[in-house]
């Protein structure tokens, strides 16, 4: 037995299918059965932004198939090694609405916190893929500087979880967390922003529902989901376990080249959603990070597609299209009709 091997064993199951995630490009193509044209392309991208998937989200994936909607999420590719104009490090304004570590105040009443940086999944199009976490990280101190912002300003009613993926925090911590945030009167929402009930379905444990269910505070999980393939029976137990608790559930999605760009895509998305007890909330039009440019659908066609969405959905089965700009005071609406 190796050292590590006796407490891989004792940890939670989420915590385990964690650290087994896939982080080389070699092993990811190998267990889907595709060749190895494709990998110093990966692996020149992988050196710019790190590949992590968990091994239960590739089961997802269609063995044989490099265009499969949820590979292409998470596989590096050679467009991301590319500069485009229009495309930088911080294309949502996160460094100016920053007034303490990890706390972005951009919105009148509500705050965000960058929790961590870790994640369960490195999104080839996150926005967040340059963010400086080790600078920005509202643990650093345990939490005290948010807390001491957020109980200083009356005016914050809501407080927004986000990273990384809070989710990837022990539920000993986001319960401290949550205790002392619901000491602050004047905060009456908490909303959680995680992809790990969809990545990770076994993070929806006994703990995590205990914290989440037993605050005093509203509470708000939005999930993302960009493909009805990522929506399983495990995802489905998860999101059902989640709904139990009291917390509203809503899912955001990003529009992207290749993997939902379709009326189809987006239509099956949204009813596997809301068949699962999730609601549609927001479909984004893809933040102008360095390195995804390949993966930008442009407005136009995004505005033709919402109105194909309309004709064969009802409302609130079809996701608001937005955009969010640097310094907006609110995400930006997409119009379309």
């Amino acid at each position: 037995m190796t050292p590590g091997t006796s407490v891989l064993r004792q940890a939670p199951g989420w915590q385990s299918e964690l650290a087994r995630a896939i982080t080389d490009p070699e092993t990811l193509l190998a267990l889907l059965h595709l060749g190895v044209e494709h990998l110093p392309a990966a692996r020149a991208a992988a050196r710019l932004f790190p590949l992590r998937v968990p091994r239960g989200f590739v089961a997802r994936m269609r063995p044989g198939d490099p265009h499969d909607p949820l590979l292409r999420q998470v596989l590096p590719l050679g467009e991301e090694c590319l500069s485009r104009e229009g495309f930088g490090p911080d294309p949502v304004g996160d460094s100016a609405a920053m007034v303490a570590p990890g706390v972005l105040h951009k919105y009148e009443g509500r705050v965000l916190l960058t929790a961590t940086g870790a994640c369960a999944v490195h999104c080839r199009y996150c926005f967040r893929r340059h963010f400086p976490y080790s600078e920005a990280n509202a643990f650093a101190d345990h939490w005290q500087g948010a807390l001491t912002y957020i109980a200083s300003d009356t005016t914050i009613v809501e407080v927004i979880l986000s990273g990384g993926d809070p989710l990837t925090l022990s539920d000993r911590r986001l319960a401290e967390f949550t205790e002392k945030l619901a000491a602050i009167p004047h905060v009456q929402r908490l909303r959680v922003h995680t992809r790990l009930p969809i990545m990770l379905p076994e993070r929806v444990n006994d703990e995590l529902i205990a914290w989440l269910g037993g605050t005093r505070l509203k509470t708000i999980v939005v999930v993302h989901a960009n493909h009805a393939n990522e929506i399983d029976a495990a995802v489905r137990a998860a999101v059902t376990r989640l709904k139990a608790t009291g917390a509203a559930l809503l899912n955001q999605s990003v529009l992207l080249r290749g993997v939902n760009d379709s009326a189809e895509a987006l239509a099956e998305l949204n009813t596997s959603l809301f068949d699962a007890g999730v609601l549609p909330y927001y479909l984004h039009l893809l933040d102008r990070v360095q390195g995804a440019g390949h993966f930008e659908v442009g407005e136009t066609a995004a505005r033709d597609l919402m109105t194909k969405l309309n004709a064969c959905l009802p409302g609130y089965l079809v996701p608001r299209l937005v955009r969010e700009l640097p310094g907006a005071p609110a995400k930006s609406p997409v119009a379309y009709l």
